[in-house]
């Protein structure tokens, strides 16, 4: 009977890339990597400078690599869902995809968004991984926000689910590219929104004013059908009327009496 020869262990970076590459892996750490090889930090860190030179490898955090296939050299990385999973856990920190890269996700965009955007519970500073821009914006209470593990090349990663992006929409506008962004991006994703669900994630979210600007909104764009739900939390909490914009004068601007919003501005969809 004839036996397969074992396969030896890597003894070069090169050869460690490739064998992490062949077994479906794209991220590793310089302490798994020290770890994994019989290599100095030197010769490691020189190693790792040849690769990145080559474009095989990509550094989005110090200490953090990605592995840059043959069909993404041009881009100079893999997508971000290949790795974001893998780099949070590295930094520590809970999170979640959201805005508009989440309502892409949930295949609600009314334009591709230019970075892709990740709630986190602690400020990091933006990374540029090849031609992709990562956005990490600061909620403090991140782990209450419902989540949906969604399936990528790589594994896994945490999306804001359709009613948790609906809300954050309404949270972070100047994030969503404005008001009428964030009503557009509303009305391609109410399909996809549960009466139900979207109530229970105003709830979680405690932010009744959000809530209030989301009904409207929702309203506003034909989806009223998805706010029932939404609509009698907020009238048990008995809301005080908000301006539509908080950043503006809402001194004489029109009310809503059904939402309670200050319309101080004009909301313009595409038909």
């Amino acid at each position: 009977m004839r036996v397969a020869p074992q396969r030896t262990a890597p003894r070069t970076l090169p050869e460690y890339v490739d064998r992490l590459q062949q077994s479906g892996l794209y991220t590793f750490t310089r302490e798994r990597a020290l770890s994994d090889l019989s290599l100095s930090a030197i010769a490691v860190r020189r190693a790792a400078g040849r690769l990145l030179a080559q474009g095989r490898l990509v550094v989005p955090r110090r200490g953090f690599f990605v592995v840059v296939p043959l069909e993404y050299r041009s881009a100079g990385a893999p997508p971000p869902p290949w790795f974001i999973d893998a780099l949070m856990r590295f930094h520590g920190q809970p999170y979640y995809v959201g805005l508009l890269s989440a309502a892409a996700l949930h295949g609600a965009a009314a334009q591709q968004p230019q970075e892709f955007q990740v709630m986190t519970n602690r400020q990091l500073r933006p990374a540029a991984v090849g031609r992709t821009r990562i956005r990490f914006l600061l909620k403090k209470n991140v782990g209450r926000t419902p989540t949906v593990s969604v399936k990528t090349e790589t594994g896994s990663m945490l999306v804001s689910t359709p009613e948790a992006t609906a809300i954050d929409l309404v949270r972070y506008p100047e994030h969503a590219g404005g008001w009428n962004n964030v009503a557009q991006v509303l009305a391609d994703l109410a399909e996809r929104l549960e009466p139900v669900r979207l109530a229970e994630a105003a709830r979680l979210e405690k932010d009744l004013a959000a809530a209030q600007r989301v009904g409207f909104l929702l309203e506003h764009v034909g989806a009223r059908d998805k706010t029932g739900p939404l609509a009698a939390w907020i009238e048990a909490e008995r809301p005080r009327v908000v301006a539509l914009r908080p950043d503006r004068e809402a001194a004489g601007a029109p009310k809503d009496r059904h939402w309670k919003i200050s319309v101080n501005e004009e909301i313009e969809v595409a038909g």
